[in-house]
């Protein structure tokens, strides 16, 4: 296999945050109003943080979401506060994220290998994308990929591209059919209650000045280019790379109030993965896969440009496995 250079995430524990998502019985009419009847019983997440982590600043505004299902879609509300409101990109899966965006990320059965990627701006534009495995992994995306179904809305507290105008926030609704999101796993199932999905959100904000009245991005001086972009999310990955699936929180599905802990699974499969970025850190150093001790518990089957990582799943009959082209999963 070629080699790709795989930069380690700044985590020292494997802390994701989980999220109790209830069902509901209520029709959702969107309108991106998440102050309704539907919502009422729809926890928060907590506030969203810098895709880096704690040690780097809050972020200016205030991001947060909330989530419920049914038999047949996941719903999906977030409230994105903040005066700068704006948007240019109206074709759909043209790139949101040029403007201010919201983003969704899907992985149902956390192998970190073809995942629903969803971005949307405050003009309603959406982006629908499955990628087919982290691009730190080579993988590639399908942008023909539809989730056929979907339905999204924007409200706006305030006045879309008008600086002058009194801007508070925006906030937006998504209704996300399970048949058409069952292309990343088993088609045609409907997530049950105790079920579990990885997940992240994440809120791209452009740094911007105002001139003659309209939003323009801050220009650097020295380059000659806007500023990057401020990634805040509800799961940081440690490094501006959204795209460390294992890294993502837990979204569980519940039928009510009850609750749900991280499966044993999930642990060992961060000590896998922890393995797994020190071969490739290896491989950078010396140009092939080689590890100085093996981990207590954990097989490691490696050549010079290839490698297999398992160890005993939860159940003590069947066994984990990571890949070296990233995926992770259980072998019986």
């Amino acid at each position: 296999m070629s080699h790709y250079r795989i930069p380690k995430p700044h985590v020292t524990e494997f802390t994701p945050p989980v999220y109790h998502c209830q069902r509901t019985s209520e029709t959702l009419k969107l309108d991106g109003n998440l102050d309704k009847p539907f919502w009422k019983d729809a926890p928060w997440t907590a506030d969203f943080r810098d895709i880096e982590g704690a040690d780097k600043p809050t972020p200016r505004f205030r991001t947060r979401a909330k989530l419920l299902w049914d038999h047949t879609a996941l719903y999906i509300g977030a409230e994105l506060h903040g005066h700068e409101i704006w948007g240019t990109v109206s074709k759909r899966d043209d790139i949101i994220f040029h403007d201010n965006d919201f983003e969704i990320f899907i992985d149902p059965d956390s192998d970190t290998h073809v995942y629903c990627e969803f971005e949307m701006n405050a003009l309603n534009t959406v982006w629908d994308l499955l990628m087919i495995k982290p691009y730190r992994d080579h993988g590639k995306f399908i942008n023909s990929f539809d989730i056929k179904g979907l339905e999204t809305a924007v409200l706006i507290d305030g006045e879309l591209n008008n600086p002058s105008a009194k801007n508070r926030a925006w906030s937006l609704e998504v209704k996300m059919p399970f048949e058409s999101l069952s292309e990343c796993y088993k088609p045609g199932a409907i997530p049950q209650a105790g079920d579990y999905w990885r997940m992240n959100f994440s809120r791209v904000h452009w740094p911007v000045d105002i001139v003659n009245n309209t939003y323009q991005k801050r220009i650097n001086q020295q380059t000659g280019k806007p500023f990057v972009e401020h990634n805040w999310v509800w799961s940081p990955t440690g490094l501006i790379n959204i795209h460390y699936p294992e890294l993502w929180g837990f979204v569980f599905f519940c039928n009510a109030d009850e609750r749900y802990t991280i499966p044993a699974d999930e642990f060992l499969k961060w000590q896998l993965r922890r393995v797994y970025y020190q071969l490739h850190a290896a491989f950078d150093e010396a140009g092939r896969f080689s590890l100085a001790d093996t981990p207590k518990g954990i097989s490691v089957q490696t050549t010079d440009h290839d490698f297999t990582l398992s160890c005993p799943a939860s159940d003590g009959k069947s066994r984990l496995i990571l890949r070296a082209d990233g995926w992770v999963g259980k072998q019986v």
